[in-house]
């Protein structure tokens, strides 16, 4: 039990810094740029994890990288930067907490982990309070930022999930998240250079933006992310994730002068209610993964055990 809150405590680093980044992206980053937003964020964060790793992929791991590399990065990183130029920063990170359904239900199909009462629970409470902060009646919400908010949600938690069922093989967790953003952003740039022509011009405070955006939102978030996928239960980790549209709510509030309802304080702690029922209660005994918590025997030579197991 104890171990398990230790994981999600980790895994809540993800959320936290992905409701933040909605914010600096909205606030401080090019808003024309989605392209090479998204490139910019991936590339740099993949070969920093790269570095500390030293390790290329093998196998099945060539092809498994590239998939995941567009789904997870790709995809999702110009969806959810659309998504913060188009959408209030509450708004935003919000749409992206109907997650924990969606990783739940997909889970089950992938990797046979059925949902228990507590994670379905907490789910619907956490979508009703995804409901009333979205229903805030302060003005029109942009359907094109919801519509590009909600295809992120569905494109990550198949990601995700996906992710979690492939790394069971006992692949280190930071090299194959190095080797899912080193690939998508590899993916992107000659897309952005396509569509979006030259670079786009950086002030001072835009690459501080962007240090934050690879760094912390990106490098040091999608690691504990999927370590928790690796350790926790995936509904467990879904509900965890529901901390990133509290985060975006507190700083779209706090921060960017967005106002907040007596209706979005509700369903804020709605929302927290929902995350308190999620909690990891020994996880893999009941209600959770039939697949074992623990990875594989490692086969890999002795002089692969690098940095990468330091998560």
């Amino acid at each position: 039990m104890e171990a398990n809150m230790r994981w999600a405590a980790l895994t809540a680093v993800a959320p936290v810094a992905w409701g933040a980044n909605y914010y600096v992206t909205h606030e401080f980053l090019p808003p024309d740029s989605p392209l090479y937003g998204a490139a910019l964020r991936a590339l740099p964060a993949g070969l920093v994890l790269l570095g500390l790793c030293r390790q290329r992929p093998r196998g099945a791991w060539w092809w498994r990288s590239a998939v995941l590399g567009l789904l997870n990065v790709s995809a999702f990183f110009v969806l959810v930067y659309a998504a913060s130029q188009l959408l209030p920063t509450s708004i935003a990170s919000t749409v992206m907490a109907v997650s924990p359904l969606a990783m739940m239900l997909i889970a089950w199909a992938l990797v046979s982990e059925r949902p228990g009462i507590a994670h379905l629970a907490g789910a619907a409470i956490g979508l009703g309070g995804v409901c009333l902060m979205l229903l805030t009646g302060t003005g029109g919400v942009s359907v094109p930022g919801v519509l590009a908010s909600a295809a992120a949600m569905l494109v990550s938690s198949f990601g995700h999930i996906l992710t979690k069922r492939w790394n069971n093989t006992g692949t280190d967790v930071l090299a194959s998240t190095a080797w899912q953003l080193t690939t998508g952003g590899l993916f992107l740039l000659p897309v952005a250079a396509a569509v979006e022509g030259p670079p786009p011009a950086l002030s001072p405070p835009a690459l501080l933006a962007f240090g934050y955006v690879t760094l912390v939102a990106t490098a040091l978030a999608f690691a504990a992310w999927f370590t928790g996928l690796r350790h926790l239960p995936a509904g467990t980790v879904g509900l965890v994730g529901l901390l990133n549209p509290v985060t975006g709510v507190l700083l779209g509030t706090a921060v960017a002068g967005e106002v907040l309802t007596v209706q979005q304080l509700c369903g804020l702690a709605l929302v927290l209610v929902g995350v308190v029922l999620g909690r990891p209660r020994g996880a893999g005994r009941r209600g959770g993964s039939r697949t074992p918590l623990q990875p594989a025997p490692d086969k890999r030579p002795a002089r692969e055990s690098s940095t990468c197991n330091s998560l």
